[in-house]
């Protein structure tokens, strides 16, 4: 059934055209509602990538990745920074509270107060680190160009890593939906397996 489906695919030119742009918009508003799976997207655009017969498909995706990664960080911390400022704060900013644990905000902002925006690369390389490190940063009055440069570092080693993944994943499959499949359970199990072993230690702690 997924061969069949694959075989209907549109020729390389078209994928490209309608591809890149919706990776794009989807990558963004992962980043700015955190519960789009954006590492299994560039993952599987890794190996799509990897399989068309331009030589510029990867690099394309890194840039597209990164960059749509950044805007949604910039657009989701500038309105948890309107936030801050109002006395009542936003909705924004309560879903950022919301999305951070006391306990992961609290190691975040020691993290933050021992290496500074640097901490900013590695909140995008841990699962579910990205948003406590965000609060933080919003909590702590970082200036927004000062987290644009943290961030700039932090979105291209994300998108690097997670499009690494994808090309691991399609080199070891002939077919791409093989390696798309591969790239997107590896990357699941990476981004949601922290989490699940936590709450499985938490139970059997009590």
């Amino acid at each position: 059934m997924i061969q069949q489906v694959v075989g209907q695919l549109p020729p390389e030119s078209t994928q490209q055209a309608v591809g890149y742009p919706s990776l794009f918009l989807l990558v963004s508003l992962g980043a700015l509602v955190p519960v789009v799976p954006t590492g299994a997207l560039v993952s599987s655009a890794g190996v799509v990538a990897l399989h068309q017969s331009s030589p510029f498909s990867l690099l394309i995706v890194f840039v597209v990745a990164s960059a749509a990664a950044f805007l949604g960080d910039l657009c989701l911390y500038w309105l948890g920074q309107r936030g801050v400022r109002s006395k009542n704060g936003s909705r924004w900013l309560n879903t950022i509270s919301d999305r951070a644990a006391p306990e992961r905000l609290a190691q975040a902002q020691r993290k933050l107060d021992e290496h500074g925006a640097m901490v900013l690369v590695l909140s995008r390389l841990v699962p579910a680190g990205r948003i406590p490190v965000m609060l933080a940063c919003l909590l702590g009055r970082m200036p927004l160009r000062r987290f644009a440069r943290g961030d700039v570092p932090a979105c291209l080693a994300w998108a690097a890593t997670y499009q690494l993944i994808g090309v691991l994943g399609g080199s070891l499959f002939p077919e791409p939906w093989q390696g798309v499949v591969a790239a997107v359970g590896l990357t699941l199990v990476i981004s949601g397996g922290p989490a699940v072993w936590r709450r499985a230690r938490a139970r059997f702690a009590h």
